[in-house]
Order: structure tokens, then C-alpha cells, then sequence
């Protein structure tokens, strides 16, 4: 035995004993009738037998934690895998950028969304692609690069691919539907509800699993990212707001609802 473990109390003199003695050593009080049984312990240590109900108790409880282990989506996909998603969603529109400066042409013509929208529907999918400039690209493909790998976690490569360009497509319309509304003529391009959506679906399964785990992630950084991506129709004249909140509204939804199955 490695050491001896003293917790039990001898009711005559108050020592306490060994629990594997029956009595005790300094009063000669009776502890117990006999000693309980004792066996070799996965350390090679004696401890004592325990009853067939005991281990049946124990075995459960191991089960039931692997169980709890294997049955957390965000922790049992793999996380070497490279995020797919968030690498195309960034050198698509970074690859069609310099294609359209180097040919020249305008970025109505390359994609965006004109304002009034006529009937060619296909926009509102490469609009969220399309970018005036570099400075754009790099702040969408920042929050793109810091919050997506996360949401490719939980979802899967190609579910959160095609989550983050329906917030970048949902975003689009609706600003296309406002700006209609107000009878403006405008060129509405680029992924700020890309990157919104990706600010709010990853929010939503961070706190999710910050409540199972009792863990606490950083808050801070998730308001910053989410107000300069809001701000950037301030510098940028084709980031439209509306693009921008539809399309962090759908992804919070999405994450919202993903977290919740996920539980049940």
C-alpha cells in the first residue's frame, strides 16, 4: 500500500485510524467485526474490494462521461482540418478584385448589385464577391479569417460556406429593398453580411458552449469586430447597412438554431 489513508474516526479515544484495521491501535476499541477485503488497484496499490454494484456504478458513470465528450459537435470535429470555407470565401472576391482592375471594367459590370434591381437575380449570389477596394476586402476578410474556421467546426466545411453566402445574398436583397424603396439610384457590393454573418453565427455557438462548459470567451472583441464591419458604409460607398445587419441577422439565427438542436 502507498500510503495509508486515515479517515476513520475511532469513537472511544477520537484517533483516527486506518479504515483497514479493526481495532484501534491506541485505545484497543473494537472499530468493526472484520477487515474489509482488499485488492490490487490500477497502480499496482491495495485498496479496498469493491461489490459488483459498485463497479456497475462506476462503470456507468465512465460511460456516460464519454458519452457527454463524444456527443459535443465543436469539440469532436477535427480541429488540424483547414478551413475551406473561409479560405474561398476570401480569395474569391481577392481573385475577381484583381481581375477587374487589371481588365479594366466597372464594378457594376463585374457583379454588384444595381439599384433600381431589374430581373437579373444572379447578383445578389457574386454582389457579396464584388469589391471597390482593397481596404474593403481586407476588413471583411479579416473578420471572415478570425470567426469562420470556427463556425466550419461546428457546421462542416460546405454547410458553413453556404451559410456565410446566403447572410452575404439575404443581406444584399434586403438592402436592394431599401434602397428601392427610398427610389435611389446606387451599386451595392461586397461582404459585410458575409462578415456579420460570420461575427454573429460564431457568437452564438461560442456562448453556447461557454454556458455547457462554464468556460468564458472574450466579448470585447466580437462588439469591436461587429461595429467596424457596421461602419464601413461610412468610408465605403457600396457597403450598404443594411447588407451588413440583415446579413449578421440571418448568421445569429443560424447559430441560435444550430446551438439549440444541438442541446436537444
Amino acid at each position: 500500500m502507498s500510503e495509508t489513508e486515515l479517515n476513520v474516526v475511532c469513537k472511544s479515544c477520537g484517533a483516527e485510524v486506518s479504515p483497514y484495521v479493526t481495532e484501534c491501535p491506541y485505545c484497543g476499541a473494537r472499530l468493526r467485526k472484520r477487515a474489509p477485503d482488499l485488492e490490487l488497484g490500477g497502480d499496482g496499490g491495495l485498496e479496498p474490494k469493491q461489490s459488483k454494484r459498485q463497479k456497475k456504478r462506476e462503470e456507468k458513470a465512465r460511460q456516460k462521461a464519454a458519452r457527454q465528450v463524444e456527443d459535443r459537435p465543436a469539440r469532436s470535429l477535427a480541429t488540424g482540418v483547414r478551413p475551406w470555407a473561409s479560405i474561398l470565401l476570401i480569395l474569391i472576391p481577392a481573385v475577381a478584385l484583381i481581375v477587374r482592375v487589371a481588365i479594366g471594367n466597372e464594378l457594376a459590370d463585374f457583379g454588384g448589385v444595381i439599384v433600381p434591381f431589374d430581373n437579373e437575380w444572379w447578383r445578389l449570389i457574386t454582389a457579396p464577391f464584388a469589391y471597390l477596394s482593397v481596404g474593403y476586402l481586407f476588413a471583411v476578410g479579416l473578420a471572415i479569417a478570425l470567426f469562420g474556421p470556427g463556425i466550419e467546426r461546428r457546421f462542416g466545411t460546405l454547410t458553413a460556406f453556404l451559410l456565410l453566402v446566403a447572410c452575404g445574398a439575404l443581406g444584399t436583397l434586403a438592402a436592394s429593398a431599401v434602397a428601392d424603396q427610398r427610389d435611389v439610384v446606387t451599386v451595392i457590393a461586397g461582404g459585410n453580411g458575409i462578415a456579420l454573418g460570420a461575427v454573429g453565427a460564431w457568437f452564438m455557438i461560442a456562448r453556447s458552449e461557454a454556458k455547457s462548459t462554464g468556460e468564458s470567451f472574450e466579448v470585447a472583441g466580437v462588439i469591436v469586430s461587429a461595429a467596424v464591419i457596421l461602419l464601413l458604409p461610412v468610408v465605403v460607398t457600396t457597403a450598404d447597412f443594411w447588407s451588413g445587419l440583415v446579413g449578421g441577422l440571418v448568421g445569429v439565427l443560424a447559430g441560435h438554431t444550430a446551438t439549440r438542436f444541438g442541446r436537444s
